[in-house]
């Protein structure tokens, strides 16, 4: 199946594809008769005033243009753990760290639509500003129906199980360890090639993903542009009696019926598109003398504000890498922070949680409230014999969601039994320094 996908490669730059030959108008977007009759069809991804360098939109030439379906109704049964909107009546607000489990596979047919549910988040998808994170659980591909998100952007996180993603501009083949970006207003459609698929979903409103700048680091490093993956054009014309579109609207579910499939994509052109990245072509930095380099060093991928230097919503990387500071203590250091940081675990121990932190589970530490390594990664990492001996960190991935709009939290989140109630004892153990310095330095004075 993997082998079956082709791609084209870039980030942000203008793409053309066509699966017949001559399937593509050529000297204009809108023909009064398109090649081979097809229908021309506009995604606008930005308004149409936005600036050039910002603009965002694909043509689309189809067999049967998207609007032919019946009208949209509330989805039955629906997803009522699905929220866009983050206040005091769906929501909380708590300063505490939270931390959960894995969310175990379920042995009812649940499918990616069914198995998505929100963690927290903040803002509104109606009012276009906000973020809201997921996660999903799924066993089961998605037959005859496929999934619009009205509201924002997706970047989908695998951590268990690949996704074969179809979609209006072509197909994906998503394993855990690559991510992959589905924009607001494209349908898709989610198969599970392996089996039970488990991960998290970052979803964000009124604007979209892009590379972060690099500044002083130069032209070069972090996430390289050709390393993007954007798929090739592929249709299916085909009818059915009842597929089922479903949109998602200010975090409600709706759906409606059409006879044919949403993938009649002949061929497109534009910049506006689903696109992957593996996150082992990232190219790290640190520091290579003393202390740490702050985290925004390992951003991938960033949705700014617009105030400078402040984001919505960026996303951050734990990859393998070297580490080589000397006279310094290694791993994240004890921090309170202005922004908030949803943390996963793709794979491999966390360089910061030695226990209870698991692939496939979750932590949230807010804005301001206090966090870092626990008691057994701060003991072990100064008891080390040669603690300025370079080391690797390998066999791990973890990312973090950091956001500067302060987090509230879904009621089942908060209810649910995966919630590490004991999490706040991983640092309970830390001693009092000067009295712990004081009496070691006494141990070794003694005869």
């Amino acid at each position: 199946m993997q082998e079956e996908v082709e791609y084209l490669s870039g980030f942000g730059g203008h793409f053309s594809s066509e699966a017949i030959p001559g399937a593509l108008p050529r000297n204009q977007n809108n023909p009064l008769i398109c090649p081979l009759g097809l229908y021309a069809e506009q995604l606008s991804g930005t308004s149409f005033t936005s600036p050039r360098h910002l603009n965002q939109c694909s043509w689309f030439y189809r067999i049967k243009p998207s609007v032919t379906h019946e009208p949209f109704y509330p989805c039955i049964p629906e997803n009522k753990r699905i929220v866009s909107e983050f206040n005091q009546q769906t929501t909380s607000a708590t300063p505490t760290q939270l931390r959960w489990k894995p969310t175990e596979f379920s042995e009812i047919p649940t499918d990616f639509i069914d198995g998505l549910y929100t963690i927290c988040g903040a803002g509104s998808s109606f009012l276009r500003h906000g973020y809201a994170i997921h996660m999903y659980v799924a066993n089961k591909s998605m037959e005859g129906r496929a999934m619009c998100n009205a509201d924002g952007d997706f970047l989908v996180v695998p951590q268990h199980g690949k996704l074969f993603i179809t979609t209006e501009c072509g197909k994906l083949f998503v394993q855990p360890g690559e991510i992959v970006v589905i924009p607001q207003g494209f349908r898709f459609s989610i198969d599970l090639p392996d089996g039970p698929s488990r991960g998290y979903v970052a979803e964000i409103f009124g604007t979209h993903y892009r590379l972060p700048d690099l500044g002083p680091i130069g032209a070069n490093g972090l996430a390289a542009p050709r390393d993007f993956l954007v798929p090739k054009a592929w249709y299916e014309d085909a009818t059915y009696p009842n597929y089922t579109i479903v949109q998602k609207f200010g975090g409600e579910l709706f759906m409606a019926k059409q006879d044919f499939s949403p993938f009649n994509v002949v061929a497109w052109h534009g910049n506006y598109v689903p696109y992957k990245y593996d996150l082992s072509k990232f190219c790290p930095f640190n520091t290579v003398l003393f202390d740490h380099g702050d985290p925004s060093i390992n951003t991938v991928l960033t949705a700014p504000t617009d105030k400078p230097g402040v984001a919505l919503l960026d996303f951050v990387i734990f990859p393998p890498r070297w580490l080589v500071a000397e006279n310094t203590f290694r791993p994240p250091y004890y921090h309170r922070n202005c922004m908030s940081e949803f943390m996963g675990l793709i794979n491999g121990v966390y360089e910061a949680k030695q226990d209870g932190f698991l692939p496939g589970g979750a932590s949230l530490h807010s804005c301001m409230t206090p966090h870092g390594p626990d008691t057994k990664t701060f003991e072990a990492t100064i008891s080390r014999s040669e603690p300025n001996k370079p080391s690797r960190i390998k066999g791990t991935l973890a990312f973090m969601f950091e956001s500067s709009l302060i987090p509230r939290v879904c009621k089942w989140a908060l209810e649910s039994p995966g919630l590490d109630k004991d999490y706040y004892r991983c640092w309970i153990g830390l001693k009092f320094s000067l009295r712990y310095y004081t009496v070691a330095c006494e141990d070794l004075l003694m005869p």
